[in-house]
């Protein structure tokens, strides 16, 4: 019992780490699951960090009520933002959304009541690990729910052709803003439970380096499963600390990853028709069939 207790005073920060980066990683599987290119998640976790710490320094208000508001704010604004910003789409979305993200820093950056460039300091530490455990189980169980809906459908339908999928009466635009919106929800959420976690939060933490981790870990694992964006979470957040050396290279490395999974895994590491070709490859070997 006590190895267990100096291994969570350890690790623990690490393992809330993980669950956090799982729940951002599920965000971007969301829109890219409706062929998004969306890099606005980081700036929308820190819309949701910083509404959720304001709301506890200032107002004192209870932690559910803070986590339902993290998640609220950023979906309000990627209501609005997502009409005129999802007419565009591949590296044109890309580029509108990571400049919302770089205008959000910005404005951070410049308010007195975020702390400015010193950001926030003395947030009380009310994240648990079950509340990340049962916010990102949550998560996974409505999203795996909404995959096989008539929405989860439409998504993959426009994913794969947009023109076809609005010629069968599907809703383009509409099903689009869903699926912005709903990423920007689990952003949010992630970014409050980040806030009530590490004590301290600043803009830096959620500019164009963070939107690009965001990216990785959902490519690396692939979108082919809910799967794949936790496997992809969990590998690129305990990589650091097995390469520590290179920890001032952490954006080059993720850049290698990202370009080496696209190149040789262009469906990630969990693709599970490629795993079921290889069990059945493996299970015919091992009976001796040619």
């Amino acid at each position: 019992m006590e190895a267990f207790a100096d291994f969570w005073a350890t690790y623990s920060t690490l393992i809330f780490t993980v669950g956090i980066h799982a729940l951002l990683a599920l965000s971007l599987w969301l829109t890219l699951s409706c062929g998004l290119l969306s890099l606005a998640n980081a700036a929308f976790m820190g819309i949701g960090a910083y509404t959720a710490a304001l709301l506890t320094l200032h107002l004192h208000w209870p932690f559910p009520m803070v986590l339902a508001a993290g998640a609220l704010a950023p979906a309000a604004v990627a209501l609005v933002i997502g009409a005129p910003t999802l007419r565009l789409s591949g590296v044109y979305l890309a580029m509108a959304t990571l400049a919302f993200g770089e205008v959000t820093r910005i404005l951070v950056l410049n308010l007195e009541i975020t702390g400015g460039p010193e950001g926030l300091n003395g947030i009380p530490l009310l994240t648990t690990w079950w509340h990340i455990l049962l916010i990102l189980a949550a998560a996974g169980y409505a999203l795996a729910r909404l995959r096989r809906s008539r929405m989860g459908r439409a998504f993959e339908a426009i994913r794969e052709d947009e023109v076809a999928a609005r010629m069968m009466g599907i809703d383009v635009e509409g099903h689009k803003l869903a699926a912005f919106t709903l990423g920007a929800v689990l952003a949010g959420l992630a970014g409050a439970l980040n806030a009530h976690s590490t004590f301290f939060i600043s803009p830096r933490e959620y500019g164009f380096e963070n939107a690009v981790d965001i990216l990785t870990m959902t490519i690396l694992g692939g979108i082919s499963s809910l799967i794949g964006p936790v496997l992809g979470a969990t590998i690129l957040t305990l990589l650091p600390e097995l390469l520590r050396f290179l920890h001032a290279y952490r954006l080059a490395v993720n850049g290698l990853i990202l370009i080496g999974v696209v190149l040789f895994l262009p469906t990630g590491l969990w693709d599970s028709r490629r795993l079921r070709q290889l069990a059945g490859a493996w299970r015919t070997r091992r009976e001796g069939k040619p």
